[in-house]
């Protein structure tokens, strides 16, 4: 009897450890994954290279659904975001907010992240939010060269939005009418893009430009045969 209590607590005890080990594991992981987003997001590719090198998951996501490329991407630390890439790392996942990594380059308009982020072969498709691809919030916010790079992608110039807005549409309506805003209608126009394609209230490009008394988009419309 004595000798069967002795052999059950030797038992108890060995998978009493085993389960430490393993929950150990677990939070070891979590830290590691925990450092490579927090390195992510500070841009310190050195640090980003060594928690992979440790075995955090390149594709792990803090509380937001944040990967680490998403993190290094919307703060535009290129060095790490490459490091990630090579590793790679997702440039499609989507966070809590539908955002990705491809998605934020047209936010912040970082031509130097595109470039980093094309290698890992993200889909010019994906759509925000509101439905757009990255090329319409470049277009409203007036990023020239990213504009320019992007276009050489094959993105569509045309993409309706969830708003009804293609990226001309967003350059005129929520543009300023000024250089930067000109000289992005004069890309989309070499683009190929469709000058008379309105929005859901049947308002052409020309006639929102016309209203906001933007004179030399107008004029770049009209040159283009809008009506």
């Amino acid at each position: 009897m004595r000798r069967r209590t002795i052999l059950a607590c030797g038992i108890g005890l060995l998978l009493a450890a085993c389960g430490s080990r393993t929950r150990d594991g677990v939070k070891g992981d979590n830290v590691l994954n925990e450092e490579l987003r927090a390195a992510a997001a500070r841009g310190d590719a050195a640090a980003v290279r060594d928690a992979l090198a440790s075995g955090a998951d390149v594709e792990s996501r803090d509380g937001q659904r944040r990967t680490a490329l998403l993190l290094a991407a919307a703060a535009d630390h290129v060095e790490a975001a490459k490091v990630l890439v090579a590793a790679g790392a997702d440039p499609d996942a989507q966070d809590a907010r539908q955002d990705t990594s491809w998605l934020v380059t047209g936010v912040t308009g970082s031509v130097e992240m595109l470039r980093a982020l094309l290698p890992a072969g993200p889909d010019l498709t994906i759509r925000n939010r509101y439905g757009g691809v990255s090329l319409i919030p470049a277009c409203e916010r007036g990023h020239v060269d990213y504009v320019r790079e992007v276009l050489k992608t094959g993105i569509d110039v045309d993409h309706v939005n969830d708003l009804g807005w293609t990226g001309l549409l967003e350059a005129v309506i929520l543009g300023d009418g000024g250089p930067a805003h000109q000289e992005i209608v004069r890309l989309l126009i070499a683009a190929g893009a469709d000058v008379d394609l309105a929005d859901r209230d049947g308002v052409t490009p020309l006639a929102h430009a016309v209203a906001k008394q933007q004179t030399e988009v107008a004029a770049l419309l009209r040159g283009a045969g809008a009506h």
